[in-house]
Order: C-alpha cells, then structure tokens, then sequence
C-alpha cells in the first residue's frame, strides 16, 4: 500500500501477475464463450458515465476515446453518437458482467476514461473506483491513481517505474537499482564488441529487420548498447525493436503509442508498468526518470486505442525474455510484420 489508506486497494504480489493469463477481450473471445454485445456495449455506457463525471460536458477527447474503444476493441464499429449507450450505473455493470475477466478489463478502460483530458480527473476517478468497489476488484494500477489524486505523486511514479522495470524483466525486480540498471556500460563497464555487432547491422540488405532497426537508432541518434552512454540491451533493444515493428515515432505521441502497443503485447503489468507511466510522463508533462524527456498532451485519443488492439493482435512478445533480436535481424521486415500479425498504424481495419 502506499501511504495513504483511501484506495482501499491491495498491490498484486508479481507472481500473481506472472502466472495472471491476461484478461484481455480479445483473448477471452478465443477462449469458452465469445463477449456479449450486451457486455461490451456496457463497458462502453460505464466509459461514458465515466466521462459525464462531475456534470461536465464531454470533450472531444472523451468522446473520440470511446468512440475508438468501440472501434478497435468492443465490437462497435458503427458507433457515431455515444449519445445512444446505456447509463449504465456500478449496479447495471455487476449485473451484465458476469465473467472476472471481462469485468477487470472493462475496468482498465473506464480507468483510462479518467485521464484522456491531460490531467487527473478526481470525480472521474471516483467514479471509477465506484465502479471498482461494485466488481470487487483491486488493482495495483488504481492503488497509483488514487496516491497521486491524494497529493502523493512521487510515490505513485515511482511504483509505475517500478513496475515497469518489474515488466520489462519479466520478473521481481526487488533490490535491484533500476537507474544503475539501465545504463551499465559506464566507465569500464563499455563492451566495444557488443556496439561492434550492433554497428554491423547496418550492413544487412535495406528491407530487413536488422537494417530497419539500425537506421531507427541512428536516426534518433541513439548510441548501441555496449557505449558508456547507452540503454541496457534488456530494455533498449526491445523497447526500440517494438518502435521499428509498430511504425510509431519518438515524439512524445510516438513513444506513448509505442508503449501501449506493449501493454497490448506484454501480459505483465499493462496498466501500472506501461500505460500509466506513458500517459502521466508524455500526456502530463510529469518527468518519471532520466530515460527520455516528458511532454504534454501526447495522447492521441483514437489512435491510442488502436495501438491497444494492434499490440493485442501481435502473436510474438518482443518483451518476453526468450526473444532474442539476433534470431530476426536478417528478417524482412514486412514479412515479420505479416508473420506477427502487425496491422498498420493510423488505418483503421
């Protein structure tokens, strides 16, 4: 718990994570029973109750947000006036959703209702943990919200860098340092064989994967993992094979995207190790660590909920600790692309 009571919220021991098979919709649909209309145009009225929080008007980003979820994610592709949604209170959605998966990632969605506008919505959260309280879900991704919205933002940061770190090695990152943990190479510590190899990708044929992801890095001016100034290649070749693979940039809209894209991708903590710390870093202007640089307003309302599904449609985990760069480089790239089930950015299907 942090250090404030009021989120009522228990932090998931990681193994539980782990070993947690992802609830995400569209999974479940390829499990025993596939998602009622009735379920998902419920997630979309409680998204929308969400959002008419505190009496205010909807805003565009409130309202391209659902539209999108509807779009990409919730079956609703004819969705033109939210207008038409059920007002579907905390009780109506106990009573529709009856399967916990469903319920826990319906919750995630009317949870990012609360933060689309660029700031922290406090009638926005309560009425998310309204809704919270009634499916009986704790989560550690509410217990962050809610710290922050009580005035404890560096506690609440530091547990997403936490659990982002925790995410990004696949397993308890507990008493390692994460800061000296990503840039390894300093002082004595460079492995100029290491950056040898990774200059040698950009001798590979123009189409592959290889080529692409060093002209990604180059582009940016990046330096490759062995330079005393580089990333960890734990996370650096990861996370920027995942820019080359999902097409998005570096701008502060890009790098939210691209994370989100992960979220989808990854099973271990989307909410509190990749979307949170995303949206308060590149959409609050809240500078989380000294990896990159925040920014305000990086969300981009419609296709951040196609990055969402893109990354949930992948059939590989670039972050699963058994993947292995080396085993690609020599790849085309639209052919990975085509063999992992990556549909292109900004197009909707």
């Amino acid at each position: 718990m942090g250090p404030s009571d009021k989120a009522g919220m228990k932090q998931a021991a990681l193994a539980k994570a782990l070993d947690w098979n992802q609830a995400r919709l569209s999974r479940i649909e390829s499990g025993e029973r596939p998602v009622s209309t009735e379920e998902l145009d419920a997630i979309l009225g409680a998204m929308r109750q969400v959002a008419l929080a505190g009496g205010r008007p909807l805003s565009h980003a409130d309202t391209a947000s659902i539209r999108a979820a509807g779009h990409y994610l919730l079956r609703r592709p004819d969705l033109a006036d939210i207008g038409t949604l059920p007002a579907v209170s905390p009780a109506d959605l106990v009573a529709v959703l009856k399967d916990r998966a469903v319920a826990e990632e319906g919750l995630k969605y009317l949870a990012i209702m609360a933060l689309v506008d660029g700031s922290l919505d406090h009638e926005k959260l309560k009425r998310v943990l309204d809704y919270a309280r009634a499916l009986d879900i704790e989560a550690d991704y509410l217990t962050d919200l809610v710290e922050a919205a009580s005035g404890h933002l560096a506690w609440a940061t530091a547990d997403m860098w936490r659990k982002n770190f925790d995410s990004v090695l696949s397993r308890s990152t507990e008493g390692i340092d994460p800061g000296h943990w990503i840039r390894p190479y300093g002082g004595d510590k460079a492995d100029p064989a290491l950056v040898a190899r990774y200059e040698a990708l950009g001798k590979l044929p123009q189409n592959s994967f290889g080529k692409a992801l060093w002209d990604f890095d180059k582009t940016n001016g990046y330096p490759f993992p062995g330079h005393p100034e580089a990333l960890n290649a734990g996370f650096g070749t990861p996370h920027d094979s995942t820019h080359v693979i999902s097409g998005y940039d570096t701008s502060a809209r890009g790098e939210l995207l691209v994370s989100t894209f992960t979220a989808g991708m990854h099973p271990i903590n989307p909410m509190s190790g990749h979307i949170l710390p995303v949206i308060f870093f590149f959409h609050f202007g809240e500078q989380l660590n000294d990896v990159g640089h925040a920014g305000k307003g990086g969300l981009d309302p419609d296709e951040f909920w196609h990055a969402l599904a893109r990354g949930q449609a992948m059939t590989a985990d670039i972050f699963d600790p058994k993947w292995n760069v080396w085993d690609w480089i020599d790849h085309d790239l639209e052919d990975l692309r085509r063999k992992w089930n990556v549909t292109p950015a900004g197009q909707r299907p």
